[in-house]
């Protein structure tokens, strides 16, 4: 059951990538054809174009962190002994965790203000509706490093065998 929903998630995951490149792509290229062509454009083109690569950003950055696959500097863990490799990962798992779980916070705050003073977007429409991504996007990735935690703290560790094989 849960393997199934993990497939689900990842495929909704690619499917809201490829959708937001796919709706960048064909805006932005409207708007060119149409200033270069027409001598006119869409009035919200680029302030949507602007909120797309937002969404376009933190879902891929949601993305890499189903993997773990963020960017990461991997020079010290090369030289470490496997148990050494283990709590390094622990470590900056856990210090990831907390980092994105601190700006989750802040991009709550941040919306939630943006709610009560009725900012708008796109021509009169809610701000929130479109910064609420913020706060989801690093609540998840802080919830997906958390599970790395506790996968990492709890994985049974192997025997390894000192004899040369």
């Amino acid at each position: 059951m849960l393997e199934r929903l993990a497939r689900w998630g990842k495929a909704a995951e690619d499917a809201v990538l490829a959708l937001l490149l796919g709706a960048m792509i064909a805006l932005a290229c409207a708007q060119i054809v149409m200033r270069n062509f027409l001598d006119s454009g869409l009035i919200w083109g680029d302030e949507a174009l602007r909120l797309m690569v937002l969404w376009l950003a933190l879902a891929g950055a949601i993305a890499a962190s189903r993997a773990n696959k963020h960017i990461a500097i991997d020079v010290l863990s090369r030289f470490l002994p496997p148990l050494g490799q283990r709590v390094s990962r622990i470590v900056t798992n856990t210090f990831t965790a907390a980092v994105c779980a601190f700006v989750a916070w802040h991009a709550g705050q941040f919306v939630l203000q943006a709610y009560q003073y009725e900012d708008e977007l796109l021509g009169g429409l809610p701000a929130w509706w479109f910064q609420v991504i913020m706060p989801i996007a690093f609540a998840l990735m802080s919830w997906r490093y958390a599970v790395f935690v506790v996968v990492d703290v709890f994985k049974p560790t192997r025997a390894i065998d000192p004899s040369p094989s």
